[in-house]
């Protein structure tokens, strides 16, 4: 009497599963686990059954499959409610005016504020403000300065001491302790006209200050 071999092995996991160990369709690969596995229980061969911890092992691999698809919608759909939450959360800043990481600063009043956030206490501290082309406009000498946020008001004048064109500049730091250079973050205050969600979470848009992440807000006025 002719018999068939045992098919169980590792190739039914592939076959269930993909050569990638994975499925976009869960109820689907359950129902050919399920038929294959039924099929090897039939024409197993008795004097070489299905070996019960590879059956138990492939189990498991879809187990594993389904509860991680399962575990990524749930993950999604989180990050969906959260992402709503928190741009509805945003959209109350519309017409507030904001500190938070950039460069932009003008000489119009209002604008004309610069900020910075230092990781620690430093022994100097320059501000540079240059000109779209990036041209130094004007140097302004902070001091030393202790760690954390803090703001200074440029006067709108350059190191000649005459007045500049309007328009938007930028501005640059030069944090320095023990002779050595310390990083630190540039801020600047813009008005919240609108915002908007896109693959790096909630935005606000500050106009002319350009955008900025909702996260990274470190004022509110």
């Amino acid at each position: 009497m002719s018999t068939v071999q045992n098919t169980a092995s590792p190739t039914t996991s592939t076959a269930l599963f993909g050569a990638g160990g994975g499925t976009s369709d869960t109820q689907a690969t359950q129902d050919r686990f399920l038929s294959l596995l039924v099929a090897q229980m039939k024409n197993q061969d008795p004097l070489n059954p299905l070996d019960n911890a590879q059956v138990t092992s492939q189990m498991a691999q879809l187990s594993t499959v389904t509860g991680i698809e399962k575990m990524n919608s749930s993950l999604d759909a989180l990050a969906a409610s959260l992402g709503s939450a928190q741009t509805a959360q945003a959209a109350n800043l519309i017409g507030h005016v904001v500190l938070a990481p950039g460069d932009f600063v003008s000489p119009a009043e209002g604008h004309n504020v610069v900020g910075f956030d230092l990781p620690y206490g430093v022994d100097k501290l320059t501000v540079t403000v240059r000109d779209a082309s990036g041209a130094p406009v004007r140097t302004l000498d902070m001091g030393a300065r202790p760690g954390g946020t803090g703001l200074a008001s440029w006067d709108g004048l350059n190191d000649a001491g005459a007045a500049v064109a309007a328009g938007a500049y930028r501005f640059t730091l030069d944090a320095v302790q023990g002779g050595r250079a310390v990083e630190a973050t540039s801020l600047s205050l813009g008005a919240v006209s609108s915002v908007y969600q896109d693959a790096g979470g909630v935005q606000l848009d500050l106009g002319a200050a350009g955008n900025t992440s909702y996260s990274g807000v470190r004022r509110i006025y």
